[in-house]
C-alpha cells in the first residue's frame, strides 16, 4: 500500500515527531503528539477550507501503554504506512 492510498481504518506510523502547533484545542504549542514511529489509525479524511486540494487525515496514535490518544490532524508527508526504525 502507498501512503497516497490511505483510507478510514488504516493503520499508519508517524513519519517524524509531531509536535501541537497551536492549533489543538487546550494544547500547549511545541508538546509532542505523536513520537517518531508511533503506531496510529485513521479516523477522518478531509479537507480544510483554505487548502481544498490538499488532504488532512485525522490519526489517533498509540502512546507508550498502547491506549489510543485524541485526534490529531496530519499531513500527508507526516505520515507512514510502514514501520521503520527511527533514531
Amino acid at each position: 500500500m502507498n501512503v497516497e492510498d490511505l483510507d478510514i481504518g488504516d493503520v499508519v506510523y508517524a513519519a517524524k515527531t509531531i509536535v501541537d502547533d497551536g492549533s489543538i484545542p487546550n494544547g500547549e504549542e511545541g508538546d509532542i503528539l505523536a513520537e517518531a514511529g508511533a503506531r496510529g489509525v485513521i479516523t477522518l479524511i478531509g479537507h480544510i477550507e483554505e487548502e481544498p486540494t490538499r488532504s488532512v487525515f485525522l490519526v489517533r496514535f498509540e502512546d507508550k501503554a498502547l491506549n489510543l490518544g485524541n485526534p490529531v490532524g496530519c499531513w500527508l508527508e507526516d505520515l507512514m504506512v510502514e514501520p521503520r526504525l527511527v533514531n
